[in-house]
């Protein structure tokens, strides 16, 4: 007997979420040095130093468990979003708050909607709970097509997942789509407002997602401290949602899910404005840089309110990437995505998005 075939079938059938090596092996495969990511979306400088000094005074308290409640970390929230302690979920990353979502309303025989190429994380999560994944396309811009999504829903969905903006297309939604998919998704269907990117956006038009706490009981906005903040190793995001669902997802999680030391680093973050502010600047200049290139070359891209620009490299793009690496320049494929003909490339430093461009032109002149 096999020990697959003790598990639950949806549990065995599951692709798991596949990441990149560690840089340092990955440099020790190829026989290469000083390589650049730009692959996974993390902000390119380490967090403030405000948030460093902060962590190395918590360092000797690590011997106690942490503050199972976040005691301060969600007063520092609700303080600067406006909102109740009530209204306030913190997990281990957007990830897990994912996974406690489906924990909750989701099992065999449900459905959850969502776009697609979207966030991996859905379909995952889905599949974990026995329910089924219902894609939606995204249109001929790569954006999301939220009437697609309202027409999706059926009575046996009870999650709808939007990436907005979107993972892996950088693209967004405005105001008026969500405030009509709001309307036309039944208030049976939790609808989970995916944020992660939120402080980079540009589009004037964005959508509110905390402004409907009181007219939509059934959305979660989260968001995350993992990209702007420069917090991804620590794992640490939030839900902001109706306090009777807030109270759901409490039942459910684990104890002492978010660690001492992400909480001490969310609350110093919270206090250094300036810093979000000048990684915002700086990515929005990278994304200018690339897209100013790009224009150069002729490359298509996606139109990114993010901090990751999609460009179409047509059927060389998985070579190119290849040709990339070696040249110690790490961008992430799109074939898992259905998007074989594109690249995903993080926004660098102004140093990196030179070094990736320039690593570029000479693959595409080949």
């Amino acid at each position: 007997m096999r020990i697959a075939d003790l598990a639950k079938p949806h549990i065995r059938d599951l692709q798991p979420y596949q990441g990149g090596k560690p840089i340092e092996e990955l440099e020790r495969e190829l026989g290469i040095q000083d390589s650049i990511k730009l692959a996974s979306n993390e902000c390119p400088e380490p967090p403030s130093e405000h948030v460093l000094r902060a962590l190395q005074a918590a360092l000797s308290q690590i011997h106690r468990y942490p503050d199972g409640e976040s005691y301060y970390l969600r007063r520092a929230l609700a303080k600067q979003l406006g909102t109740a302690t009530e209204n306030l979920f913190l997990g281990a990353g957007s990830d897990e708050i994912l996974e406690v979502l489906v924990k909750c309303f989701l099992g065999p025989g449900d459905e959850a909607v969502f776009p697609w190429p979207s966030f991996a994380m859905y379909p995952i999560v889905t599949q974990g709970m026995g329910a089924a994944s219902v894609r939606v396309p995204l249109d001929g811009s790569l954006r999301v097509d939220a009437e697609g999504l309202a027409r999706a829903v059926t009575e046996r969905t009870r999650l709808l997942f939007l990436s907005n903006p979107n993972n892996p297309t950088g693209t967004s939604i405005g105001a008026a789509e969500f405030e009509r998919l709001l309307r036309e998704v039944p208030e049976h269907v939790i609808i989970v407002n995916d944020e992660a990117y939120r402080e980079y956006v540009r589009r004037e038009d964005f959508p509110d997602g905390l402004a409907t706490l009181e007219t939509r009981p059934t959305l979660i906005t989260l968001r995350t401290f993992s990209k702007i903040h420069g917090l991804a190793g620590l794992r640490l995001g939030f839900g902001v949602g109706d306090p009777e669902l807030i109270e759901l997802l409490e039942r459910a999680r684990h104890p002492f899910n978010v660690n001492s030391l992400a909480q001490v680093a969310g609350c110093a973050a919270l206090e250094d404005p300036e810093h979000v502010a000048r990684t915002r600047r700086m990515t929005h200049t990278g994304l200018e840089q690339l897209e100013h290139a790009f224009d150069e070359i002729g490359l298509a891209y996606a139109k990114s309110d993010a901090n990751f620009i999609l460009v179409e490299l047509g059927p060389r793009a998985a070579a190119i990437h290849d040709k990339l690496l070696h040249a110690g320049v790490i961008t992430r494929r799109m074939g898992a995505f259905g998007l074989e003909g594109h690249l995903r490339v993080t926004v660098g430093l102004p140093e990196e998005n030179k070094r990736f461009l320039e690593a570029l032109r000479q693959e595409l002149g080949r």
